[in-house]
């Protein structure tokens, strides 16, 4: 199969798993403990991709200077984009506007200059928390962001092997489901529907196809970044991981839970690695 097709299908299925978590959310609400456990998973399978497979590769093929200097740009990158795009992280949306579990909040009532913003949105959805759809809104462009790298890293290591690029879309799409569940869970507490709020969760997942499709047109002229791509991929997770998944994994006190669903996310992907052999 062509190698730019493979790509765009494996970032695409990875895409898939934050409509999955949005499908998830619109079925069962996680609680706060069960919430911290799946942020922590998903903050653990970033982490052991990161540095078992992305970082581990670049390194091998590519040695110590050109991962680093990758690393390094993949992290700047991403806090470059966290100032020059607006958009809401996880732990801002959590300590200005809502706590994330479906537990029952009285959804603040919209005046009339509000009401007159949002227009049809009100009508169709029958919105009850203006604020509160801003801030899903603001969160989903946010996970688009995140999406974007990943598909990026997808791309690159399709480009490395086709096996290796099979090994991270499917640890990706394992970490899309939680950002899912999170992207749709503010969406549904603000009155939209829950199928409008199942699409958003599902759109922002189409970021990565774009993000492996620009990776392995890239890579394809110049191949011998491919190690540096990796490592630009591992920077970018790391950042990510570390400024937002993780605080917000705690933002609720459940420690342990947050550790066992980052124990329980770098299980899966030791298994995986194990599985496919990389």
């Amino acid at each position: 199969m062509n190698t730019l097709l493979s790509a765009f299908l494996l970032s695409l299925v990875a895409g898939l798993g934050t409509g999955l978590g949005g499908l998830v959310a619109m079925i069962r609400s996680p609680g706060k403990r069960s919430y911290g456990f799946l942020m922590g998973m998903t903050a653990g399978v970033m982490i052991s991709l990161s540095f078992l497979g992305l970082v581990n590769h670049a390194w091998e093929q590519g040695g110590f200077w050109m991962t680093t200097i990758g690393f390094s740009a993949g992290a700047i990158f991403m806090l470059l984009l966290d100032f020059i795009i607006p958009h809401i992280r996880f732990g801002e949306m959590e300590t200005r506007n809502v706590d994330l579990s479906l537990e029952n909040n009285a959804g603040s009532q919209p005046n009339h200059r509000r009401r007159y913003s949002w227009g049809r949105l009100h009508e169709r959805n029958h919105i009850v928390d203006y604020p509160l759809l801003r801030t899903g809104i603001l969160l989903a462009i946010g996970i688009t962001l995140h999406n974007l790298p990943e598909g990026i890293a997808v791309g690159a290591s399709y480009m490395y092997t086709p096996r290796f690029g099979l090994f991270i879309a499917m640890a990706i799409l394992l970490h899309n489901i939680p950002e899912g569940i999170a992207t749709a869970l503010p969406l549904c507490k603000s009155g939209v529907y829950k199928w409008d709020a199942f699409r958003v969760a599902l759109f922002s997942g189409l970021a990565e196809p774009v993000g492996a499709l620009v990776a392995v047109l890239f890579l394809r002229v110049f191949q011998s970044l491919v190690p540096a791509s990796l490592a630009f991929a591992g920077g970018v997770m790391m950042f990510i991981t570390l400024d937002e998944l993780i605080p917000t994994a705690r933002e609720h006190g459940h420690q342990h839970f947050t550790a066992l669903g980052i124990i329980c996310g770098s299980i899966f992907v030791f298994l995986l690695s194990g599985i496919f052999g990389v």
